[in-house]
């Protein structure tokens, strides 16, 4: 039923009462300082190692938010960690095998290698329904490769980016998303013989300095899912799109879940995974001296020559979860004001349209007491009227209710509407969900 303020109750009939849905899309950018910042990337440790030293703690996750993190106004955008599918060649090279219960056993070099393989079984479970399962790109993929990581349509190495519902909403809208990143790292020195260096054959030489935390100078890609509207696929995890290089898109290096909000890419591909890495990193170790530089209890280097480091495996075996999300973040994605990240969401919008319909004999009567003198005859601008001029309203509000009488939602008008015998009005209400 419906109530004018002040006026007397009508019925709704269903023919009054229609239902429509409707999106509205945000447009979403990510800034290079919110992901690079130390500020604006929060930190949850809550890993901690025993044994020699002091352990490790670490994270297992990074949150990137808008604005310095310990401020009430800020924002997360998005959550940013690393897995490892269990039968990919970066575990099962550094495994030493399982226990009696079935858990897999590593080296005490290796670091979180439980966690991080544990990470992966889980997005597996949620996205594809099944813990063991593998992420391929393109998907839908079964294509694998021991030899060449270009020919590995199996994601081993993953880099998870998980959009938080304040910014993707009811999904990510296909085709509209889009990540700047930088897939060469800064360069240390020259490669040892016979590695790779972005793509090039390497020379002989060794390495000098620290690139795990320095900024990425040049080399940036946009990686985006262009052709994502025209290859729709649904799985356990709802709609998911492929993440291609923008400049060759036969060039696939991850997967999107629109519904999800959830990037995954392959950090073998969309990264030059060969590259020499060496820097300090957390590590089960008591003080020590290495190339004429003290290393406190508690670290390692990595890359140190003779030893060769590379992206992948190495730092993601060796390295904490923390070490391994602060180089991405901090030098993959530059640090300055350009945009990181971009992408479109979707709100879907459940609405229910009410046709208040008044009559020209309807709501011209106020049941407030003003409208009345002490006699009962209703109040007239010119005296003398009672009998002669017609009354009439001015409706502020309608009011909703159930076959109860019960209150159920009021809407308002933008200004006084006036009805009296000769309008015949119908107020239209919406009811947005």
């Amino acid at each position: 039923m419906a109530q004018l303020t002040g006026g007397s109750f009508k019925r709704i009939s269903p023919e009054d009462v229609k239902v429509r849905r409707s999106s509205l899309n945000q447009l979403v950018d990510v800034i290079q300082e919110d992901v690079s910042g130390s500020a604006t990337r929060r930190k949850y440790q809550v890993f901690v190692t025993g044994g020699v030293g002091p352990g490790i703690t670490s994270s297992l996750f990074q949150t990137v938010y808008d604005q310095d993190f310990s401020l009430q106004t800020a924002n997360p955008i998005f959550d940013l960690t690393v897995g490892l599918y269990a039968s990919g060649s970066t575990v099962t090279d550094c495994s030493t095998g399982e226990d009696s219960a079935g858990k897999l056993l590593f080296p005490s070099q290796s670091v979180m290698m439980r966690e991080k393989v544990d990470l992966y079984k889980q997005f597996a479970a949620n996205y594809l329904g099944d813990a063991d399962a593998a992420f391929y790109a393109p998907f839908g993929s079964t294509t694998t490769s021991t030899t060449n990581r270009f020919s590995n349509d199996r994601i081993d190495e993953a880099l998870f980016v998980s959009f938080k519902r304040l910014f993707s909403r009811d999904q990510i809208k296909r085709e509209t998303f889009a990540a700047r990143i930088y897939r060469s790292g800064a360069l240390d020195g020259a490669p040892q013989t016979g590695e790779m260096q972005n793509g090039e054959a390497a020379v002989t030489n060794g390495y000098t300095g620290s690139n795990l935390n320095i900024t990425s100078p040049s080399g940036s890609a946009i990686f985006s899912d262009i052709g994502a509207a025209s290859n729709i696929r649904r799985t356990f995890g709802g709609e998911v799109g492929n993440i291609v290089n923008a400049s060759d898109t036969s060039e696939t290096v991850g997967l999107m879940f629109y519904d999800q909000g959830t990037a995954i890419f392959d950090m073998s591909k969309v990264f030059f995974a060969d590259q020499h890495m060496s820097g300090v990193i957390d590590a089960m170790n008591t003080a020590t001296t290495v190339a004429g530089a003290s290393i406190p209890t508690g670290h390692t280097v990595l890359g140190v020559s003779p030893h060769a480091s590379k992206l992948v495996p190495d730092l993601m075996v060796s390295a904490s979860i923390d070490d391994i999300v602060d180089h991405v973040a901090s030098t993959r994605f530059q640090s300055g004001s350009l945009t990181a990240a971009t992408f479109q969401n979707n709100t879907n919008i459940n609405s229910t349209l009410i046709f208040c319909r008044a009559t020209a004999d309807e709501f011209n009567y106020s049941t407030n007491p003003t409208f009345t003198n002490s006699t009962g005859r209703i109040r007239v601008i010119d005296q003398g009227q009672e009998d002669t001029q017609r009354t009439f309203a001015f409706p502020t509000t309608v009011g909703l209710h159930d076959e109860f009488g019960n209150l159920l939602a009021v809407a308002k008008m933008s200004r006084p509407i006036e009805k009296n015998d000769e309008k015949d009005i119908t107020f239209r209400i919406r009811l947005d969900f």
